[in-house]
């Protein structure tokens, strides 16, 4: 809504620095509003009113106004503005100094290119740029000219060549129309435009038939019944045994009925009775409603009612309050096996996942059996999908990439190989992808990290695996580094991007061997088939290129937000670009850039949306829930990352001494997802504030020990605890470690429980399941375990001997 523009203004005369040598300028500060759109007209009458006014201000030092306004100092870039304007409107001649010759130097002169306007003036003397950018004009002969200044570490030439085209073309439209509103004068160049919207977006269009994923499944087993589908543990069902598990449960959901737009829940463990269950729905019409048993039973009752679920595939007892029916996928063996051979109309429902909302619900995002069926097909054709694949299933049904790991494999005749019930550690992974000859693995960025960082685990990955994707946050440059020249060299990386509303995966970018070194982001590339990705300014056209703006997604979308029109309304859009009639493009609310070679930068959120372990979350869902505890004032929630890679909730509230980190987390566990609970709870007597009165996020402190749920201190004993005590306090990032603290209280969590068992096998020499974390998560009792496992490495004759000397007097049992 402003710019700030500084103005160099002469602070002495002439008369005054005669036998003087030196810069004798000041720098004027403007600040320029561009807010309510104005006139060109009205834009130029501002600008005059503000510099006329500043100029009797001229007399100020600038040091002075810096020292007044206390900006944040960096040594990036200069206090208060980083962009400076200069009208060279000095008489000529200047100061004459005796003996000497003077001749002005720098400024080009002006182009005689025809149509031309400022342009950036050739090499000159001058080798430091002391602004971002500076633009210097003056008046020769009747025509206007000048030079740009740019800091060369920050921008390229072309780039800035660019810029001074911009600036030429809203000097055009202010002078062919005054009464225009800035904010419809155009940037762009026409053929920037059509580059943007137009040629990057032109990829190879998917099978427009409008069919359902289940059809496409059917086809390969009438293709290769016998063909391995889904393995998971020692379960192995082929393409024809799939079907008919999937065609009896089909058949009985039919008849508690299940159609089309009808909702059913799927309550059932990780396992391949899972898979035949989501067919099932998919084949008899419904839409699937993935209730994963591991949240809370308040949560899962909680969507099962918002989505209108009347029908329960499950093995589990009933959800509290659920008055529907019941389907146990083991109880269909009486059921036919055949095909149903039913006419899903490709616009009803498919599935319904639910994401975290700002409002403090969550939002049901539903999609149809034809955009699923659109992304199965988009995602074989971007990675290579075949009937020699063996791709790996990673993440719960309830998290959206599990379409793509499910239901794309099986949709192009590959097989799916489902990990355990526990998230495996790194070498874990390796080893089943080795053992079971995994081909594609799809793991979230977060667990991806530690993937990178493990040689012994890529060396195995290596082996088979001739792609990984990687998806759910920003990507890390230097681990992209890493795995580029490391074991995995070979291996070909993706960094994909895609929220839940625009179906799973959306842009991927195929991540080169090397990446530039000062580069600060991975690009997540350009939209898959069937897709189109703009950025957009904040009046809906394209953003120059290299410019910031709102990502939108345009192509195979979901249908909207479940029984929320007015949301629905908001965020799913008509698509301007888009011949297609009807067409629609989602309002992603992420920032983005094109960068100049035609890849997507992500560049984060435009509101206070956060993803944690590639998890989209709401920080308001979990202030609503916070603000529901009879100690809690007010609350903030935010996502920090105090050391790098590790981004952790942090609540913030003001209350009563009784709402503390122990009993606020458990409060929080009775409604929300594991993923959802902060880690750390810090009590302020007030929220910092704005001078303007708004919350002042920045000056928010970091958690310190108190704020994690820790227990009354007591020293860890024996080099083990001493050891796994060292680990956790490093992995949770806390000052020290009781032997009675507990690993999920302290703000640990699975992915961090996979690192600290990684680091215990380094370290020890053991390897546990992360179950056993789960089993055992306080500090002395996990340490035991860890100490067993040590002495299970022992033959019977030396324990024997262990033994006797622990028995001997002063022994210490550890």
């Amino acid at each position: 809504d402003e710019v700030v523009v500084g103005t160099p203004t002469a602070n002495r005369g002439r008369e005054e620095i005669e036998g003087l040598i030196g810069f004798f300028v000041n720098m004027l500060p403007v600040r320029v509003e561009l807010s309510g759109a104005p006139t060109v007209a009205e834009l130029l009458a501002r600008v005059r009113e503000r510099a006329l006014g500043a100029q009797h201000h001229q007399d100020i030092p600038f040091e002075q106004v810096v020292e007044l306004v206390h900006p944040a100092r960096s040594m990036a870039h200069a206090p208060l503005f980083q962009a400076m304007f200069t009208w060279q409107n000095a008489p000529g001649g200047g100061a004459g100094l005796p003996g000497l010759a003077l001749a002005p130097m720098g400024p080009a002169e002006p182009s005689d290119r025809p149509g031309a306007g400022p342009v950036a003036s050739a090499p000159s003397a001058q080798a430091t740029a002391h602004v971002a950018l500076s633009l210097t004009l003056f008046e020769r002969g009747g025509r206007i000219g000048g030079s740009v200044t740019y800091a060369a570490a920050l921008f390229e030439r072309e780039t800035v060549e660019r810029y001074v085209g911009y600036l030429w073309r809203v000097l055009e439209g202010m002078v062919a129309d005054e009464t225009r509103r800035v904010n419809r004068l155009e940037i762009v160049p026409e053929d920037e435009r059509r580059l943007m919207v137009k040629e990057w977006n032109r990829t190879d269009a998917v099978d427009p038939s409008e069919t359902c994923v289940h059809a496409l499944f059917e086809a390969q087993v009438e293709r290769a019944p016998d063909a391995e589908a889904v393995v998971f543990e020692r379960d192995r069902l082929t393409y024809a045994a799939l079907n008919a598990a999937a065609n009896r449960v089909a058949r009985r959901l039919r008849a508690a009925g299940v159609g089309p737009e009808a909702r059913v829940g799927v309550m059932l463990e990780r396992s391949a009775e899972l898979v035949v269950a989501l067919l099932a729905v998919l084949k008899a019409g419904g839409a699937y409603l993935p209730l994963d048993p591991a949240l809370p039973a308040a949560r899962r009752a909680a969507l099962a009612a918002d989505a209108g679920a009347a029908v329960l595939v499950t093995r589990e007892p009933a959800l509290e309050g659920f008055a529907g029916t019941i389907v146990s996928p083991a109880e269909t063996d009486g059921e036919d096996g055949s095909d149903l051979g039913l006419d899903v109309p490709a616009a009803a429902l498919a599935y319904v996942i639910y994401t975290s909302g700002s409002t403090g619900t969550p939002k049901g995002v539903g999609v149809a059996h034809a955009e699923a069926a659109a992304h199965c097909r988009a995602a074989a054709a971007a990675y290579g999908l075949t009937p020699a694949d063996r791709v790996l299933q990673f993440a719960a049904v309830g998290f959206d990439v599990s379409l793509e790991q499910l239901l794309a494999p099986l949709a192009a005749g590959a097989c799916v190989v489902m990990r355990g019930s526990e998230v495996p550690t790194p070498l874990e992974l390796a080893r089943q992808a080795a053992e079971q000859g995994m081909s594609v693995v799809n793991p979230p960025t977060a667990y991806w990290h530690q993937l990178a960082a493990d040689p012994d685990a890529l060396e195995l990955l290596a082996r088979s695996v001739r792609l990984v994707i990687a998806g759910g946050e920003a990507m890390s440059p230097a681990a992209a580094r890493e795995w580029a020249s490391g074991p995995a060299a070979g291996v070909r990386l993706l960094n994909g991007y895609g929220p839940t509303e625009a179906v799973v995966t959306c842009t991927a970018y195929d991540v080169p061997p090397t990446l530039p070194e000062g580069a600060v982001h991975v690009p997540v590339g350009r939209p898959l088939p069937g897709r189109a990705a703009y950025v957009l300014d904040g009046w809906g056209e394209p953003a120059p290129l290299g410019v910031p703006g709102e990502l939108c997604i345009g192509g195979t979308l979901a249908r909207g937000y479940l029984g929320r029109p007015a949301a629905t309304a908001a965020a799913f859009v008509p698509d301007p670009f888009s011949p297609a009639p009807g067409a629609r493009m989602y309002r992603t609310g992420d920032r983005a850039r094109w960068l100049a070679a035609g890849e997507l930068e992500f560049l984060g959120r435009r509101d206070h949306q956060v993803k944690v372990r590639g998890y989209r979350i709401e920080p308001g869902e979990i202030e609503a829930r916070l603000a529901e505890h009879p100690g809690v004032r007010e609350a903030v929630v935010l996502a920090r990352e105090d050391a790098p890679g590790d981004r952790r909730l942090v609540a913030y509230v003001v209350g009563e001494e009784t709402a503390g980190a122990e009993a606020l987390r458990a409060h929080l566990g009775e409604t929300l997802p594991a993923y959802m609970v902060p880690a750390a709870y810090v009590r302020l007597e007030q929220l910092p504030l704005t001078p303007i009165g708004k919350l002042d996020r920045r000056a928010l402190p970091a958690p310190e020990g108190d704020a994690h749920a820790a227990r009354e201190y007591e020293a860890p004993v024996g080099k083990v605890e001493e050891a796994l005590a060292e680990i956790w306090a490093e992995l949770l990032g806390v000052e020290r470690v009781g032997r009675g603290d507990d690993f999920f209280m302290l703000g640990g969590h699975s992915l961090l429980a996979v690192q600290m068992i990684s680091r215990v096998r380094q370290a020890m020499e053991v390897e546990f399941a992360l179950r056993a974390v789960f089993e055992k998560p306080v500090l002395s009792a996990l340490a035991e375990r860890i100490l067993h496992l040590r002495l299970a490495r022992f033959d019977p004759e030396t324990l024997a001997r262990l033994a006797q000397l622990v028995r001997e007097p002063g022994a210490q049992a550890t």
